[in-house]
């Protein structure tokens, strides 16, 4: 219930709406208790639409509400009456147009008071709902990233990455013009950049981007050392290869990596050493839950990034390995041990041949370019197989050939000795 005093001075503040009601807010301690504020906000809103005072008036008078809401630090508050006024604008068509600057800020200030309740989801929709294209209000780009950053931060906390990223596309438009005037908001896209490659299992990018963003001076030691962490994580997590192992070089070349709980398994896989199953389910209790989400295989990132490791650690241990002896040493059967092999040798990750026959692989030495196909050979498609079949059509047309001329030269010995 509107406290008897606001009901009061809303009755004076009508013979002069403009000092009428910049007094009634400015002594709103006096008129309102603090359990009836938001109460009585509302009522002065419904008031001042209700009075049809004019444009100028109602952005003078809204100006006020709006600073008299925003120093009560009541972020309740902020909610229940700023949805309350941008609901009286958005009815009131013939004002709204001009009170978009207005309906912006209580945007903005409502959207502050779901990030502190941690409500991201409804920060990030009323954020989205401020005009930025408008031809009624002319943003700039500065403004526009501010918002996008925001958005993109609130969807990212409620692991939306596809929605994030559509807006973080949007940032890419106008964060050159700003970034190097606001290393604070750049800092916050390369963040932002870098989680979204994390969420969608572009862990070589991620890592890339984690370990640059790890050197900035703009954050504490404490973060340079998590993003660092996360660098790691990314790129434990990559597909094993020559692009991989690069990444890891560079991380393990960065002298802070020792002090890290990662340190262990980075250090084993840059040396391509066998991983222990226990070792693994260490670094899995570290990871986060997209990390650990299940392929379409139905096994984890995590377990796919291990098996790879532990089969390029296996063509420096062996020259020569049955299916099911590598089956064993994966944790693998022995088919989906020569599948895996077979993947990536043709994806250039590994060199080396397979010999379905004997069930055997045979590694090389050296270390794949990466570039598929690169791989050496499979049992049909291989280098070698196709290098004999160039050799036996070149023969067969170089007999072709031989025939040809005898036949335009000794047609009588061609055709007593060799037989069509």
């Amino acid at each position: 219930m509107v406290s008897p005093k606001v009901q009061e001075a809303l009755a004076k503040a009508q013979e002069n709406p403009v000092i009428g009601y910049k007094t009634l807010l400015n002594s709103l301690d006096d008129f309102s208790p603090p359990e009836a504020r938001s109460t009585d906000l509302k009522a002065i809103t419904d008031d001042l639409f209700a009075a049809s005072h004019g444009v100028v008036t109602t952005k003078a008078v809204l100006s006020d509400l709006i600073n008299v809401l925003k120093n009560s630090q009541n972020h309740e508050s902020w909610i229940d009456v700023g949805t309350h006024i941008v609901r009286a604008i958005s009815s009131t068509p013939s004002l709204s147009s001009s009170l978009v600057d207005q309906a912006s800020a209580l945007r903005e200030l409502i959207a502050t008071a779901h990030e502190t309740n941690e409500d991201f989801l409804a920060a990030a929709k009323i954020l989205a709902e401020i005009p930025l294209d408008s031809s009624q209000r002319r943003v700039s780009d500065r403004e526009k990233a501010k918002i996008w950053i925001r958005i993109v931060r609130n969807h990212l906390e409620e692991d939306d990455s596809t929605t994030a990223e559509a807006y973080l596309n949007k940032l890419k438009n106008v964060m050159h013009k700003v970034g190097d005037t606001d290393p604070e908001m750049m800092l916050h896209f390369k963040l932002s950049a870098a989680r979204i490659q994390d969420s969608n299992r572009q862990f070589l990018q991620a890592a890339s981007s984690y370990h640059d963003i790890s050197f900035s001076p703009s954050i504490a030691e404490e973060e340079r050392l998590h993003t660092l962490s996360m660098a790691i994580k990314c790129a434990v997590l990559a597909p094993a290869g020559p692009l991989r192992s690069r990444a890891l070089g560079r991380l393990h070349k960065d002298e802070r990596s020792a002090g890290l709980e990662e340190y262990g398994i980075l250090e084993k896989m840059f040396f391509d050493r066998l991983l222990s199953s226990d070792e693994v389910e260490k670094f899995a209790q570290s990871l986060a839950p997209h990390q650990l989400a299940k392929t379409s295989d139905g096994s984890t990132v995590l377990a796919r990034a291990v098996v790879e490791h532990n089969l390029l650690s296996a063509g420096r241990l062996y020259t020569n390995i049955g299916f099911d002896e590598l089956g064993l040493l994966l944790g693998l059967d022995g088919d989906k041990a020569e599948e895996t092999t077979a993947k990536m040798i043709e994806q250039g990750r590994l060199t080396g041949s397979i010999d379905q026959i004997d069930r055997i692989i045979y590694f090389e030495m050296g270390e794949a370019s990466g570039e598929h196909g690169s791989g050496h050979t499979t049992a049909q498609v291989g280098k070698e197989i196709r290098r004999w079949d160039s050799n036996v059509q070149a023969l067969a047309e170089d007999v072709e050939r031989v025939t040809d001329l005898l036949q335009a030269e000794f047609p009588d010995f061609v055709a007593t000795q060799i037989a069509v």
